[in-house]
């Protein structure tokens, strides 16, 4: 289990909401079967209860459906536990994992010659998962099989069955494992279903074992879609479910009413390690397009641009002449990179994708990351206000190439002074320093604390190589950028090989 501030990458899935049928007591009247004061006891009368009765039987019907094809999934990894030599591995940090900060005063044992420097132990878990075919494939999360020496599955119907890793993907939180040995050939399986056409406010249910509860369904609704810097994985595009879902869940499916599977619990969004209303599910969709390869044993690959993005404040829409803050600001692009040969430049906006809209950086990056390297695809961006089409050939993603969003920027005051900047012209002797020999700029030399360079995260070593689209070389043509426009200045950021803009009022 993963734990942050806020977030909680669980070890199993399941979830489910309240259904309130609101003055029932009133509508049921004197047939309600409460014998309190002007109430008869008495049957309920059918016609009244028909609507929440269906509702019931959809629920236990979708339950029926779906729980056989849900499985628990037991860990065990063999860790080591080092002591100082000497120290009673029984002492204060063992107890407080118990107590915390009201753990109580141990009495002090003696040091023994012998205590060992190490100990052997085993570190069990366990999450969910759903069989996806007749071959044993079953669906789980990375976080749930990461590194373990062994897995073990049980099936509903209470079966149990050895398993081993088949294919994972850790930047999307996804694995495949497959049972062991002779599979039966009466396994269920899950359907899958179409995440894409989620609505918030969709009526969906979750399987899991939360806390080791096996086989336990909870409902809810969808709250939202395109969820994105939760802190999971490195491609996000979560679904976001009010259906209860705890530690335990991961892995397990969120799904329709139809009972067709739209996602795979993943996290909750905690601050006491449990269910607070906010669970996230990985869209099937997104899972679909990776299962063929990782089913085979295969590793994924992903597409590449070569650009360095970042999302469009309404000050940096204003700086471009944008009516709009949607799309994806390139503020830097790779040399020899797919999108240096197509002829992509700094301040071109990406505004849609193989015909797919762009509304952000994260957006772009999961498009992007979803189609294969060697795809020609068109991208929509704008040009010093003009629209046109540019054609790319992707690349493959690597760790060096993967483009992160830049750091997100706020506002300014006017002039340099009253920024808090102290700028200076780049000499040979400072390029060097910095790391940036061959580069040209003005470098920012203090940032004042609290000034509004400062909340802008401007920082001292960063080199200004533009300034309303304007090439800077000099403290002088920085002056002048900043005289020649009295509304706000637009700068363009060399920070350690990485662009970015920045926009600063100057009013």
């Amino acid at each position: 289990m993963k734990i942050s501030n806020r977030v909680i990458a669980l070890g199993v899935a399941a979830g489910i909401a309240l259904f309130v049928v609101g003055g029932l007591r009133v509508l049921l009247g004197a047939n309600s079967g409460n014998s309190g004061a002007g109430l008869t006891a008495g049957p309920i009368n059918n016609a009244v209860i028909a609507p929440a009765q269906q509702l019931s039987d959809a629920f236990a019907m979708v339950a029926a459906h779906v729980r056989p094809a849900v499985v628990s999934v037991f860990s065990e990894k063999s860790i080591t536990i080092q002591n100082e030599e000497g120290q009673n591995p029984f002492g204060d940090e063992f107890f407080r994992k118990f107590f915390g900060d009201q753990m109580p005063n141990m009495p002090q044992m003696p040091n023994m010659p012998n205590n060992p420097k190490q100990f052997k132990g085993l570190q069990r878990g366990m999450g969910s998962g759903m069989i996806l075919d007749a071959d044993g494939h079953i669906l789980t999360n990375n976080h749930v099989v990461e590194n373990e020496d062994k897995l073990q599955v049980q099936l509903g119907d209470k079966r149990q069955f050895e398993a081993e890793v088949v294919a994972t993907d850790p930047k999307t939180d996804v694995a495949i494992i497959k049972l062991k040995g002779d599979v039966p050939k009466d396994l269920p399986t899950v359907q899958l279903g179409d995440s894409d056409a989620l609505r918030p406010g969709d009526m969906v249910m979750a399987v899991g074992a939360p806390f080791g509860f096996q086989q336990t369904v909870t409902h809810g609704i969808i709250s939202a879609t395109g969820r994105s810097n939760v802190g999971i994985a490195d491609f996000e595009d979560f679904l976001q479910t009010d259906a209860p879902i705890d530690p335990g869940n991961s892995g397990g499916p969120l799904v329709n009413m139809r009972g067709e599977v739209i996602g795979m619990n993943s996290a909750i969004a905690t601050s006491v390690g449990q269910f607070s209303g906010v669970g996230f599910a990985i869209p099937i969709n997104m899972i679909k397009t990776m299962m063929p390869t990782l089913i085979k044993g295969g590793k994924i690959v992903r597409g590449m641009i070569g650009v360095e993005i970042q999302d469009l404040t309404k000050p940096l829409a204003d700086s471009f002449g944008l009516s709009s803050t949607n799309g994806a600001l390139v503020s830097q692009v790779n040399k020899d990179s797919p999108a240096d040969r197509a002829g992509i430049k700094p301040g071109d906006v990406i505004v849609q994708f193989q015909g797919n809209q762009v509304n952000d950086t994260v957006q772009l990056r999961n498009l992007v990351a979803a189609t294969m390297p060697g795809t020609q695809v068109k991208l929509d961006i704008v040009r010093d206000g003009k629209p046109q089409s540019v054609d790319v050939k992707l690349g493959t993603l690597t760790s060096e190439a993967a483009a992160t969003p830049a750091a997100q920027n706020g506002e300014g005051a006017d002039q340099l002074a009253k920024l808090g900047l102290s700028v200076q012209n780049l000499t040979p002797d400072v390029a060097n320093q910095l790391g940036i020999a061959g580069e040209q700029g003005v470098v920012i030399t203090d940032v004042q604390q609290g000034g509004p360079a400062s909340l802008a995260d401007l920082q001292a070593g960063d080199l200004i190589v533009q300034a309303n689209h304007e090439p800077i070389t000099t403290v002088e043509q920085l002056q002048h950028a900043m005289a020649s426009n009295k509304d706000n200045v637009l700068l363009l950021i060399n920070r350690k090989g990485v662009s970015l803009y920045v926009t600063l009022s100057l009013k």
